[in-house]
């Protein structure tokens, strides 16, 4: 395979996967989220209407991830890079959306299946159990608008690249962004399908509910900021001649952030779940619950802080 072949191998290798990918896994969420609710509707045929119109929005913003990775491929149809270099660091493109489209393709029908049952179980209640879920879903979709925007960037730097060193410099930016979008998504999809049940079991808990989720998710999307701040200065990097010890400790600082995020994004989703359960459960607690949850997230999202310090000190030192 000539070289020429190879870069349009990996140039509408990248397009293909992009769109794929996050179709499949917006495919997927939109089934769960269509079966939910006829489940739900065969529980509670009178409020047909209301589940109906809450499914429908969700699997709207359901959409978002494949509407991100469609409009990805368009941009990266209307123009190819100028050399091999060039394709190689699109690589980092489909990093960026194809990891955090999936994420968030699958895990955002969850909120969407537990608002449809909770509306069955409270049906005069539907109208803030859907706009709970609409703000919980909206929130959701924050790690795939920032993986667009880092590869829009990865997008734009190259088209004009010359060397292995900058495609490795670009890749490393998509990894770090799209891998640090998968621990927050599934923690964040985990918090929001418990609020959502939440409140279709104690309906009174709402407010304190609502509170609650919105310092919650607050916590739960801090390791995903720090793999945008991570990707920007990768980005912003500039990187000398004949740099290749440069570029691998970019990569690097890509990885560790991305990898790093993972846990404390998943754990701190779970432990922010498992108090709003307790506070559907036990309102008059929620003082108490709402402290040991923020307490404990904070001391879980000191794992983020430490790998953003070592990305950081590979960037810069």
């Amino acid at each position: 395979m000539t070289m020429l072949e190879l870069s349009e191998v990996i140039h509408y290798g990248t397009i293909a996967l992009t769109v794929g990918i996050s179709s499949l896994s917006v495919g997927i969420g939109e089934g769960m989220t269509s079966g939910a609710a006829i489940d739900a509707i065969n529980q509670q045929p009178a409020a047909r209407d209301d589940i109906a119109k809450a499914a429908l929005l969700g699997m709207a913003l359901i959409e978002t991830a494949a509407i991100m990775g469609t409009s990805i491929a368009i941009i990266l149809l209307r123009s190819e890079p100028e050399t091999i270099y060039g394709h190689i660091a699109e690589l980092g493109v489909m990093f960026a959306v194809c990891f955090s489209s999936f994420a968030i393709g699958l895990v955002s029908a969850l909120p969407t299946r537990e608002a449809c049952f909770s509306i069955a179980r409270q049906p005069f209640f539907s109208h803030k159990i859907s706009r709970f879920m609409l703000l919980t879903q909206s929130i959701l979709q924050t790690p795939i608008i920032f993986g667009f925007i880092i590869a829009i960037m990865i997008k734009n730097q190259a088209a004009s690249i010359q060397t292995l060193e900058e495609s490795l410099k670009l890749i490393a930016a998509g990894l770090c962004i799209g891998l640090g979008s998968i621990g927050p998504a599934i923690g964040l999809a985990r918090f929001a399908k418990t609020a959502c049940r939440g409140i279709g079991i104690n309906r009174e808990s709402y407010n304190k509910l609502f509170s609650f989720m919105l310092v919650s998710e607050a916590i739960i999307e801090t390791p995903i900021i720090f793999s945008l701040v991570i990707s920007l200065l990768i980005l912003m990097t500039p990187l000398p001649a004949a740099a290749l010890t440069k570029s691998i400790a970019l990569l690097a600082a890509g990885l560790c952030t991305g990898l790093g995020t993972l846990g404390p994004g998943i754990s701190s989703g779970r432990t922010s779940a498992a108090a709003c359960e307790q506070i559907a459960l036990n309102p008059e607690l929620y003082l108490t619950l709402s402290k040991v949850s923020m307490f404990a997230q904070g001391l879980i999202d000191t794992a983020a802080i430490y790998a953003l310090v070592i990305s950081i000190m590979l960037i810069w030192f």
